[in-house]
């Protein structure tokens, strides 16, 4: 596979970074909705939204949009995504955001795993030592006792391999445009899940409406960053920069959670942004030719 230019590699840096703090914005909204409603609800007001958002800015090229060069890669890829947050979101009722997080932030291996398997990307020696740094780090943050590991912590470890299912199958739809992919994502997302909401339906509250439309406004944008980021940037290129929602996940658990990161936690962290500075300041110097 052709290597993409060093600044769409950048660009995608940059976007995927923005994704990931939306996705964690996303993830405390579910933490706080899922104390008291059923997930299914949850999983489904978050598609349920991105779809009408999508829809308010598509609707005059809908038709157009969702014809794919790839329709069957589409679907999978939207179920992959379906999957992900369906599972993250059940074991955030179960455990702390800061420790799911980490757990789910395993998928940066499996991508950059997938991606040399199954995509052909190459991985140098700089990608798999930024990629291994920032492993350790979120095994600091992880650190084996029973106040992670117990049965629901295998929930985002699941969540973990369906992510980076998603996220290599968006490398391979990238023909169709971004609007196409956001669409698929919305509109299967959607479907499937209302097959299920009419039957654990629970009536909102409207002190909970904020939390709802935050969860569809920040799903929406983190779906957006993260097809342009793949779609710009190598899989392998981008891994090490999803371990940046370690950190978020931690400064949203603190803010609306009251859990506050350890020594351990803020040891992990920093591991991971040294690892992705490095990456990063890599990629510049291929930008500007300095090898």
């Amino acid at each position: 596979m052709t290597p993409e230019p060093a600044h769409g590699q950048i660009a995608g840096i940059v976007l995927l970074c923005g994704a990931v703090l939306f996705f964690t914005l996303m993830d405390a909204s579910a933490k706080y909705l899922t104390q008291t409603y059923p997930v299914a609800q949850v999983v489904w007001a978050r598609f349920f939204g991105n779809a009408l958002i999508v829809t308010l800015i598509f609707h005059r090229k809908i038709p157009a949009l969702l014809r794919s060069r790839q329709p069957a890669l589409q679907f999978w890829r939207a179920m992959a995504q379906l999957a992900s947050v369906g599972l993250f979101f059940t074991s955030l009722q179960f455990i702390g955001l800061a420790e799911a997080t980490a757990i789910m932030d395993t998928n940066p291996v499996l991508i950059t795993l997938g991606a040399a398997l199954f995509l052909g990307e190459r991985i140098g020696i700089r990608r798999v030592l930024g990629i291994a740094a920032a492993l350790l780090g979120a095994m600091i943050i992880i650190r084996p006792g029973p106040g992670v590991f117990q049965p629901a912590a295998l929930l985002p470890v699941i969540g973990a391999f369906t992510y980076a299912a998603g996220a290599l199958l968006t490398r391979l739809v990238r023909s169709d445009s971004t609007a196409t992919s956001i669409l698929w994502s919305a509109y299967i997302g959607l479907l499937a899940t209302s097959c299920i909401v009419p039957f654990i339906w629970q009536p909102i509250a409207l002190q909970h409406l904020w939390a709802f439309l935050a969860l569809s406004v920040v799903g929406t944008v983190s779906q957006v960053l993260l097809i342009k980021a793949f779609s710009l940037a190598e899989a392998g290129t981008l891994a090490p920069f999803g371990y940046t929602g370690l950190i978020w996940a931690g400064l949203w658990g603190w803010l609306f959670f009251d859990q506050f990161p350890d020594s351990w936690t803020i040891l992990g962290a920093t591991i991971i942004v040294g690892a992705g500075l490095y990456v990063w300041s890599r990629e510049a110097r291929m930008a500007k030719g300095q090898g």
